[in-house]
This record gives structure tokens, C-alpha cells and sequence, in this order.
């Protein structure tokens, strides 16, 4: 720790702050299990980080990229390895509040939150087509957020979640919660609806997000609600972000083909990290699979498979493996793992985009051009 704040020419609050950011990966001293080691690249790569000073183009790159936040917000944040909501812990919530509950919070909502049963989207073919063609098609027609009261864009909000629901599955159930409407729409009982409740609790929002930060910008241009709800699941939809659960299936897959064993050794032989294990933002374990996996049991040869990959690599299970094993272990539809993830995180995303709404500038990054001398004469490029 010394050696570090030496460094770093911070105090050890700091350091732990950097540590449960991801910024320093931390590991237990096998001589003292009362200290910590810290990552030497991360330390000083970070350090280096710190001596580049604040000139323009040096705060202006790592402000995107990640050293650090550039758009201030009341929604969520990390504290010491752990997810708040509005200064809640995300963990001790999911034990008992709804999507609804959450939604309430996050958007600071005066009344209770409902979401909508309407869909403008055809049931017999529920998925993700339909949840995009619906968000495309209002975000053709929306009207703009500005000069618009918080109580209609909340109304309007709880339209959006709930069609997004019944276009992955749901029910459309008048006033039940939304976990007991996809339990119903999927065929599951009033237990297995209470592990989609804690699931979409959990994943209701995490910070600035890159799916977040295209919402906000959508946001900051005074898109309508649908738009930016678009510009978020849109950018979600990738495999390095929402969609991240879809690799940890193909994975299960090969494991119920060729067994536990074949699979962590033809990764790990090969040297390629295993989908779904370790998160830069939770250097101790992701809280929302601990405790979500905490409350089933996965099929065998999965179970098999997360511990011989933990052990081998020293790295937990991330919310990715968690919704994957659960919709193995409850033979929830193929993309039920991206259903739940997409539905919940739409809370989020709309708590994202109408805090921007109330911020006066257009989120507009500039450049920085490393291209070939632009030609801007008859006689060729201007010299350098």
C-alpha cells in the first residue's frame, strides 16, 4: 500500500476508490491475509496516467475512454465494489423490490410505477425483431422531451418498458408486476417468477454505460423518449455489452457436447479468456451473479464447469454466466437471458435519458483528426 500511494501521491482512501473503480486489480498477500497487493502495470500505468497533466487533448482522450467520468449523474455509481442506486445499495434492494420499485427510484417518479400492457408488436413472433421494429417505428412518430412535464415523460416511460416487455414475452397482465408477467407469458411458477424479480432488479442500470452514453446523447439533442430508449438497446445489443450473455450460452452449449473438462482446457490452452468470468469493475466477484446464482441451483455439468473455470483462472462469474445459467436451469426461450437484461436495463436507460434532458448542452465529443493532411488547395495537401 505504501509503495503505492508513494506512487500515486494519493492517500490509501484513494487507492481503494481506484480499486473499486477497476482502475488497480487488488489481490489477497499470501504471507497476510490482512494486506492486499496491488497490480504494478496498473499502478503504474495509472500513475502515468496522473504526470500527463491536463492538457486539452490529454483530458479530452481519457475523458472518453475511461480515465474518468465526464457527464455527471444521480442514477448510479459504484462504492467500494458495490452498485448504488440513487445511493442504494442495488444488492440489499434486489432483495425484495420489484422492477417497478426500482424504476420508481431511478427516475425520482412521485407515484408508483406501472408499466404498460399494450403493444403495438405482433405476440404470435415475440423477440428481439419485434422489441426493435416497435422502438423504431414510435421513435419515427415520438414527439420531443423538451416542453414536456416529468409527469408525462414518467407516463410515458412505463408505455415503453412495458411494450418492450410483451414484445420479449410478457403478459399482458393489468397491474402485475412485471416479473409475474413474463413468468406467466414463459410458463414458470410464482418461485421462478421471484428469480426474474431479484435478475431484473439487479440489472436495472449501471452507470455510464456506453449504451447509457448513446441514450444521453440522444437525450441532449431532445430526441423523443422512444429515440433514446432506440439509441441505448441499440448500442446494448452488442456482444461486448448486453448481449454479452449470448457468448456464455454458445458456451454452455459445448459444454453439454463435450463436457466441462474439454472446454476449460481447449480456452485455456489456447490461451483465450473464457466468456463470462471477471469483471474490471468488481475485482472481488460481481455481487449481482453472487447473489442471483445464490438462489438456484445450476444444471450439473454447468456447475461443474463454473468451478473448474473459477479455479482454474481465478476469476468469478460475472451477471453474464449467472443469466445464462438461469435460463438453462429453468429452459427459459433461447433469449431469455437478453429479454430480461434488455427489459430491466430500459428502466435504466430512460432514468439516463430524461436526467439529460435537464442538462442545457448537446453531448458533442470532438474529434481528433490523424487522417492525411487535408487537401484544402488546387496545389495538394496543405504542408504540415
Amino acid at each position: 500500500m505504501d509503495e503505492a500511494c508513494g506512487l500515486l501521491k494519493v492517500r490509501p482512501q484513494t487507492v481503494y476508490a481506484y480499486v473499486s473503480r477497476g482502475k488497480i486489480e487488488a489481490a489477497p498477500d499470501p504471507q497476510d491475509s490482512r494486506r492486499s497487493l496491488y497490480r504494478a502495470d496498473d499502478v503504474n500505468a495509472l500513475a502515468k496516467r496522473k504526470q500527463d497533466g491536463r492538457k486539452l487533448e490529454t483530458v479530452a482522450t481519457n475523458t472518453l475512454f475511461g480515465a474518468e467520468p465526464s457527464i455527471p449523474t444521480a442514477v448510479s455509481t459504484f462504492v467500494r465494489g458495490r452498485l448504488c442506486y440513487r445511493g442504494q445499495d442495488a444488492v440489499m434492494l434486489a432483495s425484495a423490490a420489484t422492477l417497478e420499485d426500482v424504476a420508481g427510484l431511478l427516475w425520482g417518479a412521485e407515484q408508483p410505477v406501472a408499466f404498460g400492457t399494450a403493444s403495438q408488436a405482433s405476440s404470435s413472433d415475440p423477440g428481439r425483431i419485434a422489441a426493435f421494429i416497435l422502438l423504431a417505428t414510435l421513435a419515427a412518430t415520438g414527439h420531443s422531451t423538451r416542453g414536456r412535464l416529468t409527469r408525462v415523460l414518467h407516463e410515458e416511460a412505463q408505455s415503453l418498458v412495458g411494450q418492450v416487455a410483451c414484445c420479449f414475452g410478457a403478459a399482458r397482465g393489468a397491474g402485475a408486476p412485471l416479473h409475474l408477467r413474463f413468468a406467466q407469458g414463459w410458463g414458470l411458477s410464482a418461485d421462478n417468477a421471484e428469480l426474474l424479480r431479484t435478475a431484473m432488479a439487479l440489472l436495472a442500470d449501471h452507470e455510464l454505460t456506453s449504451s447509457a452514453f448513446s441514450a444521453r446523447i440522444a437525450a441532449s439533442t431532445g430526441a423523443s423518449l422512444p429515440a433514446c430508449l432506440l439509441a441505448g438497446l441499440a448500442t446494448f445489443s452488442g456482444p461486448l455489452h448486453g448481449d454479452a450473455s449470448g457468448r456464455v450460452r454458445a458456451l454452455f452449449d459445448e459444454v453439454d457436447r463435450l463436457g466441462a473438462d474439454e472446454v476449460v482446457n481447449r480456452y485455456l490452452s489456447a490461451g483465450l479468456p473464457i466468456p463470462g468470468f471477471g469483471h474490471h469493475l468488481y475485482p472481488d466477484g460481481d455481487p449481482r451473479a453472487q447473489v442471483l446464482m445464490g438462489l438456484f441451483d445450476p444444471p450439473a455439468a454447468i456447475s461443474r464447469f463454473i468451478a473448474k473455470a473459477a479455479s482454474l483462472t481465478g476469476l468469478q462469474p460475472n451477471i453474464d454466466v449467472a443469466l445464462a445459467a438461469l435460463v438453462a436451469r429453468h429452459r427459459l426461450p433461447a433469449d431469455g437471458a437478453f429479454a430480461l437484461f434488455a427489459t430491466a436495463r430500459s428502466v435504466g436507460l430512460l432514468a439516463h435519458s430524461m436526467e439529460q434532458m435537464n442538462m442545457p448542452q448537446v453531448v458533442r465529443p470532438r474529434g481528433r483528426y490523424i487522417g492525411p493532411p487535408p487537401d484544402l488547395s488546387p496545389n495538394g495537401p496543405v504542408p504540415g
